[in-house]
Protein backbone atom coordinates (compact mmCIF):
# COMPACT_ATOMS: atom_id res chain seq x y z
CA UNK A 1 0.00 0.00 0.00
CA UNK A 2 1.05 3.46 -0.83
CA UNK A 3 0.85 6.46 0.55
CA UNK A 4 -2.57 8.38 1.40
CA UNK A 5 -1.56 11.67 0.78
CA UNK A 6 -0.01 11.69 -2.83
CA UNK A 7 3.66 12.99 -3.40
CA UNK A 8 4.03 17.02 -3.59
CA UNK A 9 0.47 18.04 -1.93
CA UNK A 10 -0.34 18.82 0.99
CA UNK A 11 -3.53 18.56 3.19
CA UNK A 12 -5.55 21.54 3.98
CA UNK A 13 -5.66 23.08 7.08
CA UNK A 14 -8.51 23.54 8.59
CA UNK A 15 -9.70 27.08 9.50
CA UNK A 16 -8.39 28.14 12.95
CA UNK A 17 -11.11 27.96 15.67
CA UNK A 18 -11.50 30.45 18.55
CA UNK A 19 -10.62 33.80 18.80
CA UNK A 20 -7.63 36.61 18.90
CA UNK A 21 -6.34 37.82 21.81
CA UNK A 22 -7.63 41.48 20.87
CA UNK A 23 -11.09 40.22 20.66
CA UNK A 24 -10.99 38.61 24.15
CA UNK A 25 -9.32 41.60 25.31
CA UNK A 26 -12.40 44.15 23.12
CA UNK A 27 -15.23 41.42 25.03
CA UNK A 28 -13.12 42.17 28.98
CA UNK A 29 -13.24 45.84 28.06
CA UNK A 30 -16.67 46.00 27.42
CA UNK A 31 -18.01 43.61 30.73
CA UNK A 32 -15.70 45.69 32.81
CA UNK A 33 -17.78 49.24 31.83
CA UNK A 34 -20.81 47.10 31.93
CA UNK A 35 -19.69 46.39 35.23
CA UNK A 36 -18.78 49.69 36.62
CA UNK A 37 -21.80 51.50 35.30
CA UNK A 38 -23.79 48.72 36.98
CA UNK A 39 -22.45 49.65 39.89
CA UNK A 40 -22.36 52.98 40.45
CA UNK A 41 -26.06 53.10 39.38
CA UNK A 42 -26.61 50.47 42.52
CA UNK A 43 -25.03 52.93 44.75
CA UNK A 44 -27.25 55.78 43.97
CA UNK A 45 -29.31 54.77 46.92
CA UNK A 46 -30.97 57.81 48.09
CA UNK A 47 -31.47 56.32 51.64
CA UNK A 48 -27.39 56.10 51.72
CA UNK A 49 -26.16 59.57 50.31
CA UNK A 50 -29.00 60.53 53.20
CA UNK A 51 -27.57 59.26 55.95
CA UNK A 52 -24.00 59.74 54.59
CA UNK A 53 -24.56 63.66 54.59
CA UNK A 54 -25.96 63.40 58.12
CA UNK A 55 -23.15 61.64 59.70
CA UNK A 56 -20.80 64.43 58.26
CA UNK A 57 -23.09 67.61 59.57
CA UNK A 58 -23.30 66.01 62.52
CA UNK A 59 -19.18 65.13 63.05
CA UNK A 60 -18.79 69.24 61.47
CA UNK A 61 -21.44 70.32 64.41
CA UNK A 62 -19.13 68.46 67.06
CA UNK A 63 -16.45 70.11 65.18
CA UNK A 64 -17.36 73.63 65.67
CA UNK A 65 -18.30 73.57 69.41
CA UNK A 66 -15.16 72.09 70.11
CA UNK A 67 -13.23 74.47 67.83
CA UNK A 68 -15.33 77.58 70.17
CA UNK A 69 -14.15 76.05 73.09
CA UNK A 70 -10.70 75.82 71.81
CA UNK A 71 -10.01 78.77 70.49
CA UNK A 72 -12.37 81.19 72.79
CA UNK A 73 -14.21 82.18 69.73
CA UNK A 74 -17.89 82.54 68.81
CA UNK A 75 -18.74 80.47 66.28
CA UNK A 76 -22.21 79.24 64.31
CA UNK A 77 -24.01 77.15 61.81
CA UNK A 78 -26.46 78.30 59.40
CA UNK A 79 -28.80 75.86 56.65
CA UNK A 80 -31.14 76.01 53.97
CA UNK A 81 -31.75 74.76 50.88
CA UNK A 82 -28.90 72.65 49.50
CA UNK A 83 -26.02 73.65 51.50
CA UNK A 84 -25.08 74.57 54.83
CA UNK A 85 -22.35 77.15 56.02
CA UNK A 86 -20.13 77.96 59.12
CA UNK A 87 -19.76 81.13 60.43
CA UNK A 88 -17.23 83.02 62.90
CA UNK A 89 -18.09 85.93 64.94
CA UNK A 90 -15.77 88.87 64.35
CA UNK A 91 -14.86 91.24 67.28
CA UNK A 92 -16.91 94.01 65.40
CA UNK A 93 -20.28 91.53 65.95
CA UNK A 94 -20.95 90.81 62.85
CA UNK A 95 -20.54 86.94 61.11
CA UNK A 96 -18.29 86.03 58.60
CA UNK A 97 -18.13 82.61 57.11
CA UNK A 98 -15.04 80.28 57.40
CA UNK A 99 -13.32 79.39 54.31
CA UNK A 100 -9.94 78.25 56.24
CA UNK A 101 -11.01 75.02 58.27
CA UNK A 102 -11.46 71.68 55.98
CA UNK A 103 -14.54 70.58 57.88
CA UNK A 104 -16.21 73.52 58.26
CA UNK A 105 -15.96 74.54 54.65
CA UNK A 106 -19.19 75.62 53.25
CA UNK A 107 -20.88 72.28 52.03
CA UNK A 108 -23.20 72.03 48.99
CA UNK A 109 -25.49 69.16 49.82
CA UNK A 110 -26.53 66.74 46.56
CA UNK A 111 -29.77 67.78 45.02
CA UNK A 112 -31.90 65.28 45.99
CA UNK A 113 -31.21 66.53 49.81
CA UNK A 114 -32.60 69.28 51.56
CA UNK A 115 -31.38 70.51 55.07
CA UNK A 116 -33.24 73.42 57.53
CA UNK A 117 -32.79 74.39 60.69
CA UNK A 118 -35.87 72.82 62.76
CA UNK A 119 -35.44 74.52 65.95
CA UNK A 120 -33.01 76.28 68.89
CA UNK A 121 -34.00 76.43 72.56
CA UNK A 122 -36.82 74.31 72.02
CA UNK A 123 -38.47 76.91 70.12
CA UNK A 124 -38.52 78.06 65.78
CA UNK A 125 -36.54 79.82 64.40
CA UNK A 126 -36.11 81.89 60.79
CA UNK A 127 -34.94 80.24 57.95
CA UNK A 128 -31.56 82.12 57.17
CA UNK A 129 -30.81 82.21 61.46
CA UNK A 130 -26.85 81.51 62.44
CA UNK A 131 -26.84 78.89 65.57
CA UNK A 132 -24.31 79.58 67.58
CA UNK A 133 -21.66 77.73 69.25
CA UNK A 134 -20.83 79.74 72.14
CA UNK A 135 -16.65 79.63 73.71
CA UNK A 136 -18.08 78.61 77.40
CA UNK A 137 -19.09 75.45 75.64
CA UNK A 138 -22.68 76.58 77.29
CA UNK A 139 -24.69 76.15 74.10
CA UNK A 140 -28.67 75.80 73.87
CA UNK A 141 -30.23 72.07 72.47
CA UNK A 142 -31.05 72.36 69.12
CA UNK A 143 -32.01 70.28 65.72
CA UNK A 144 -31.38 70.49 62.58
CA UNK A 145 -33.33 68.30 59.32
CA UNK A 146 -31.85 66.66 56.47
CA UNK A 147 -34.25 65.25 53.84
CA UNK A 148 -34.33 63.26 51.03
CA UNK A 149 -38.13 62.71 49.39
CA UNK A 150 -39.80 60.85 51.90
CA UNK A 151 -37.17 59.89 54.17
CA UNK A 152 -36.19 62.67 57.35
CA UNK A 153 -33.19 62.47 59.47
CA UNK A 154 -32.94 64.56 62.27
CA UNK A 155 -29.13 65.86 63.77
CA UNK A 156 -29.70 67.26 67.72
CA UNK A 157 -27.44 68.60 70.38
CA UNK A 158 -28.04 68.64 73.88
CA UNK A 159 -26.77 71.63 76.07
CA UNK A 160 -23.60 69.01 76.18
CA UNK A 161 -22.86 69.55 72.62
CA UNK A 162 -23.49 65.87 72.09
CA UNK A 163 -24.82 65.29 68.66
CA UNK A 164 -27.16 62.73 67.56
CA UNK A 165 -28.31 61.56 64.50
CA UNK A 166 -32.04 59.50 63.93
CA UNK A 167 -34.24 59.08 61.61
CA UNK A 168 -37.63 61.22 61.95
CA UNK A 169 -41.14 59.36 63.09
CA UNK A 170 -43.52 60.57 60.42
CA UNK A 171 -46.27 62.86 62.32
CA UNK A 172 -43.77 62.75 65.59
CA UNK A 173 -42.70 66.59 66.47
Amino acid sequence: MGPLIPSGARPARRPAAGFTLVEMLVVLIVLATAAALLVAGIDRDPRRTLAAEARRLAGALEHAAALAQWTGETLGVSASGTSYRFWRRGSDGRWNGIGDDDVLAPRRLPDELQVAVASYAGAAVAADAILPFRSSGRNEPYALVLASGSTTMVIAADVLNRVAVAVATPGAR
